[in-house]
């Protein structure tokens, strides 16, 4: 395998993200792109990432996949500046990288055997979708983190919610259908982590857009897409229990 990269801020960018809730990957690549399916250790989110093959240069490649550790391939990309190049080929049990800028850096990294069966992608079906700018939505998360450990989102098809409420203090913020673009046949709510919806904001680097499907206390889907690449996380609802 081997692959070229002119403005590799982006990918440098994903990695990092996901970095924030994975530490090892397998990465696929074939003659379509490059690709990343990954749960986190606590099973409680899964991220989809894909590159398609016109975000490279040069992409010499029939099927790979490759296992790395995700905080040495992120310290890695981070040595690209905005000149930079970058190219990466397997040679045995080892990933080449170099940056090309003003000079040649070149680095190795050994490449993980990941054993175990891929977790597929679920199938969900979802009543509600929400378009909105992405740096509204991580202003939103940051607020209810203020009084919360937890965020409810609630829709109506005219208006979208955010809110969270902790034991003694609490914040909502609402969006209108002027605001924001809502797609629902009723009302629709669930509750969902802040400490893992504060580490997917950081998506709002790539994309100032965001879309979120979700139901009744059912998954959260969020998407960031630009015609480079698409990132995607599935989050698993906060359910609420009785003692």
């Amino acid at each position: 395998m081997q692959l070229k990269l002119d403005h590799p801020k982006l990918f440098s960018d994903i990695i990092s993200i996901i970095s924030e809730l994975v530490i090892e990957v397998k990465i696929k690549i074939n003659k379509e792109g490059m690709s990343i399916i990954a749960v986190d250790p606590a099973n409680v989110a899964m991220i989809v990432f894909n590159l398609p093959v016109s975000a490279f240069s040069q992409l010499e490649v029939e099927e790979e996949t490759i296992g790395v550790n995700l905080e040495s391939l992120k310290a890695v990309l981070r040595r690209c500046s905005a000149g930079s190049s970058l190219n990466m080929k397997t040679e045995e049990n080892f990933l080449q990288i170099e940056i090309i800028d003003k000079i040649k850096r070149e680095f190795t990294l050994t490449m993980l055997d990941l054993e175990g069966k891929d977790k597929p992608i679920p199938s969900l079906e979802f009543g509600t979708r929400i378009e909105m700018n992405s740096t509204d939505l991580a202003e939103a998360v940051e607020d209810c983190s203020i009084v919360a450990d937890s965020c409810g989102f609630d829709a109506d098809p005219d208006k979208f919610s955010i809110n969270a409420k902790g034991a003694l203090n609490s914040a909502n913020l609402t969006y209108t259908s002027d605001e924001i673009g809502i797609q629902t046949a009723s009302n629709a709510k669930s509750k969902y982590s802040l400490e893992y919806l504060q580490k997917m904001m950081k998506a709002t680097k790539v994309t100032d857009k965001v879309v979120l499907n979700f139901g009744n206390d059912y998954p959260l889907r969020m998407e960031f897409t630009t015609p480079m690449m698409h990132l995607a996380f599935i989050l698993a609802p906060r359910i609420e229990t009785e003692d």
